[in-house]
């Protein structure tokens, strides 16, 4: 081994040591290497460390399971009125249940009270919930098909096909919604009403006209938004070179869309449509409330709101049930979707 090459201490050369070639423990001092994951590994890798995003997908699963299981095991049901049991407060009896009781039979507790009909209260924002929540994921499933279809096809032509397409978007941008729905309900109500009573058609006296015309608004008027962001992403995408070998081995407009656009955007439109969910369960709520939502005894967490304002004071536990529980599907979907963001967005990760 040569000996080290020395150096005057008054020079102001570099010292020639400093440039030699590193040993193998020195380079493997220095090798970090970190496991290869895909995007989706890597996406809920990092989602699973978020616990907000965690708590808030709990709480969904529970309120999913609250809506969806529990009332099949429920004693009461939803349109149930029980002749004495008015107005009850929570985890009370009737005089004719507790006559019951004293007799031995097992009668359960109602959780939440009653309403001014006697109907379990706990039953009716369980349902309330469901309804919320089926309104929130089939308009949410309406507005991305929609929208990521629309927005997809402007972005990949562009020119005069993206100019037209979009132009029409800032005109449905100024349509009012409101307005619309209850021009529909009003429209829809009667040829709707006698298809109801065709064989096979009783599913919309279930439904209702005014709650059918809500999926329709939804499907005219809510995806806007959700075209402008996919046609952003597929503006920047489809100029990437594995875009131009497909058109090069002659894939179709439509195949390359499909395949390789939409594929490597659908981070941005999970996100997209998680973050539309609780604005379509507030607007579902806020139509309820109006009476332009489910037809009766059908109850939704809307409904429930707007007939306990009439015996707040009296009876305010029948405002804070249906309440509270919008305001926690709400609230959790945002943080959800929030966390979705940061986790599966390419420009937020470390």
């Amino acid at each position: 081994m040569s000996e080290p090459i020395k150096k005057n201490p008054l020079s102001l050369q570099l010292n020639v040591e400093d440039f030699l070639p590193a040993d193998e423990n020195e380079k493997q001092s220095l090798v970090i290497m970190r496991e290869s994951v895909g995007f989706w590994k890597d996406g809920m890798r990092r989602l699973r460390k978020n616990a907000v995003a965690m708590i808030s997908l709990c709480i969904i699963v529970l309120v999913m399971i609250f809506s969806f299981i529990v009332p099949s095991f429920y004693p009461y049901s939803y349109e149930q009125q029980i002749r004495g049991a008015e107005n009850l407060s929570p985890m009370t009896y009737s005089e004719k249940e507790q006559a019951a009781m004293a007799a031995g039979e097992k009668v359960f507790p109602h959780v939440l009270g009653t309403d001014g009909l006697g109907r379990d209260y706990a039953i009716r924002v369980m349902m309330g919930s469901r309804i919320s929540l089926t309104v929130g994921l089939v308009a949410s499933a309406l507005i991305l098909l929609i929208g990521s279809l629309y927005g997809s096809i402007a972005g990949f032509f562009g020119g005069w096909v993206d100019l037209m397409m979009m132009r029409i978007v800032d005109i449905i941008y100024t349509v009012p919604d409101i307005l619309i729905i209850i021009l529909l309900a009003t429209v829809l109500k009667y040829p709707l009403g006698n298809l109801a009573m065709q064989p096979g058609f009783g599913w919309i006296s279930v439904v209702g006209v005014n709650m059918i015309s809500i999926f329709i608004v939804f499907a005219l008027l809510y995806w806007v938004g959700m075209a402008r962001i996919v046609r952003g992403q597929v503006m920047s995408l489809k100029e990437n070179e594995y875009v131009t070998a497909a058109r090069a081995l002659g894939a179709s407009n439509g195949r390359i869309i499909k395949k390789h656009i939409l594929t490597n955007c659908i981070g941005t439109l999970i996100v997209t449509t998680t973050l539309q969910i609780p604005s379509a369960i507030f607007t579902e709520s806020f139509l309820s409330f109006l009476g332009i939502g489910v037809a009766k005894p059908m109850p939704s967490l809307g409904s429930l709101a707007a007939d306990a304002i009439k015996g707040m004071r009296s009876f305010p536990y029948q405002l804070f049930a249906p309440a509270i529980v919008i305001s926690i599907i709400i609230l959790s979907f945002n943080l959800f979707g929030d966390g979705l963001r940061d986790a599966f967005d390419p420009k937020l990760k470390n």
